[in-house]
């Protein structure tokens, strides 16, 4: 008997009564996903980045860093991420495209 209560009780999920707490529930599934969207974007944009600078190709590592610069600045402005954040991986990210100019 307790171990059918058990299995009963780890399966239930907890769902809003209230009508306020289901629209909560249903704008923060909106906000999760443009915030994986715009995650996405600039995660993409990083790697993309570091793939060119790994490649020693200069002009294309700066076109990217420049898409990556404005998707970080939309992040932060939407608070998906911090603007210290933002700052912290824009200018390392520019520090590793200036130093593959200089080598060439």
């Amino acid at each position: 008997m307790h171990f059918y209560f058990c299995i009963i009780h780890l399966s239930k999920t907890n769902v809003p009564i209230k009508k306020s707490a289901k629209k909560y529930m249903r704008v923060t599934e909106r906000k999760t996903l443009q915030n994986k969207k715009t995650k996405g974007v600039f995660k993409n944009a990083i790697k993309k980045t570091k793939e060119a600078v790994a490649d020693g190709k200069v002009e294309e590592a700066q076109k990217w860093l420049k898409a990556t610069v404005k998707a970080l600045d939309k992040a932060a402005q939407k608070k998906v991420i911090g603007k210290e954040t933002a700052a912290r991986k824009k200018s390392r990210l520019n520090k590793t495209v200036k130093a593959i100019a200089l080598k060439k």
